[in-house]
């Protein structure tokens, strides 16, 4: 990925590019390298910048960003709350999926990854007025109330589940992103355990593209298998217990049971 600006030059294998020769062009133009190459010259994909950008932590790959904007529900005006700014990837995905009429507030424990971060954000984004970054162990304290979702990319997030049952509204979300299946079962026995959440699932995004010709079709031989678990759960009332069933119900059952008594 190159940024462009006048009197600057693109160089690689290929040869050199001035990036005046780019500037002012349409999107998906074709130019031509000092060595007679042709390249093709679009912007970047969330995907692009995704896998491309700077890198303070792991990022969780398009593949898992789509499946939890997805499974998350994140929606046009929801108000997330993010447990863990990481690179800054999760972040990008969230702000574009709730638009300008919506919120994202990230926790974040290393001043360093949130540097680097919102470095990430505003060279995709610019500013971003909706977005709110907190220096602050979110294992320890929330400070905000009725958020919509909550995304989780961080190591123990049983911690936090005590903090989803307070600050998400009735029927929200709480996703987690896990690498391995120990975390998984922890978490899980957690949100059981709280009896704040229902409808928890645990699901795992793998991708196989395929190589398409004009007389075959072959899947490729390299794919993105595991990269981690998603987590989701809904915040609702406990489970009410098994109604106790009415006495002329109780008769009939007794009396069913005698008939089947075999002498």
């Amino acid at each position: 990925m190159t940024r462009l600006a006048a009197g600057k030059t693109f160089h690689s294998h290929l040869g050199g590019l001035p990036h005046a020769d780019l500037l002012g062009l349409p999107e998906g133009s074709w130019v031509t390298t000092a060595k007679g190459h042709r390249l093709l010259a679009l912007r970047p994909t969330l995907a692009d910048l995704v896998l491309q950008m700077p890198r303070a932590t792991q990022v969780i790959y398009p593949k898992d960003l789509g499946a939890i904007l997805m499974y998350g529900d994140i929606f046009p005006g929801a108000r997330v709350l993010e447990a863990g700014l990481g690179s800054g990837a999760l972040t990008l995905a969230l702000l574009r999926a709730v638009g300008e009429r919506g919120s994202v507030v990230s926790y974040e424990l290393r001043p360093e990854v949130i540097e680097r971060a919102l470095a990430n954000i505003r060279g995709a984004l610019g500013e971003t007025a909706n977005l709110t970054v907190r220096l602050s162990d979110v294992y320890q304290e929330v400070a905000e109330r009725d958020v919509d979702r909550m995304v989780s990319d961080v190591p123990e997030p049983w911690q936090i589940v005590p903090h989803a049952c307070q600050v998400l509204v009735p029927g929200g979300v709480f996703l987690a992103f896990l690498p391995t299946v120990l975390q998984v079962h922890r978490l899980v026995a957690s949100l059981k355990a709280s009896g704040a959440f229902q409808l928890t699932e645990t699901r795992e995004v793998l991708v196989r593209s395929w190589h398409v010709t004009e007389e075959s079709m072959r899947p490729d031989h390299r794919m993105v298998a595991h990269t981690g678990f998603l987590v989701t759960a809904r915040k609702a009332a406990p489970r009410p217990a098994a109604p106790e069933a009415r006495e002329e119900d109780k008769e009939l059952q007794a009396s069913e049971g005698q008939e089947q008594e075999v002498p």
